[in-house]
């Protein structure tokens, strides 16, 4: 008995310690936007994949993506998302970019989240099923 109380002991150790590590990485997530459980599964999603975001929000307007904040100029993310849809980029306003399809202006909202991601957002209207 004493052995296996060792292992258990062992185990739960290494939980706790896998908990810490978790929210630590993690901890500037939390509590940022309300309910921090999407946000964080989007981020875990982020690091489990080679996705370069992820949908982690949509509303009957506006769908949200969070990604990775590894280059310098992470709008690129951004771009090439639109580009692949069709949208060319126009320019950028502060902390929107603007695209141009068919003669109408899509704007999507950019901001940095926190130290390791930033959270952009979209009008649903211009994509339908996304």
């Amino acid at each position: 008995m004493g052995r296996s109380r060792k292992i258990l002991l062992s185990f739960i150790i290494i939980i706790i310690i896998g908990c810490g590590f978790m929210v630590t990485s993690f901890n500037s997530l939390l509590f940022q936007e309300g309910n921090p459980f999407p946000l964080l599964v989007s981020a875990i999603k982020l690091h489990l994949t080679d996705s370069e975001y992820v949908q982690f929000a949509k509303s009957e307007k506006r769908v949200r993506f969070l990604s990775v904040s590894k280059a310098k100029n992470h709008y690129n993310i951004v771009k090439k998302w639109m580009n692949s849809r069709g949208w060319d980029y126009k320019e950028q306003m502060g902390s929107g970019l603007i695209f141009t399809k068919n003669g109408e202006d899509a704007i999507v909202e950019v901001r940095q989240y926190s130290s390791k991601y930033f959270v952009w957002e979209i009008q649903k209207s211009y994509f339908g099923n996304t």
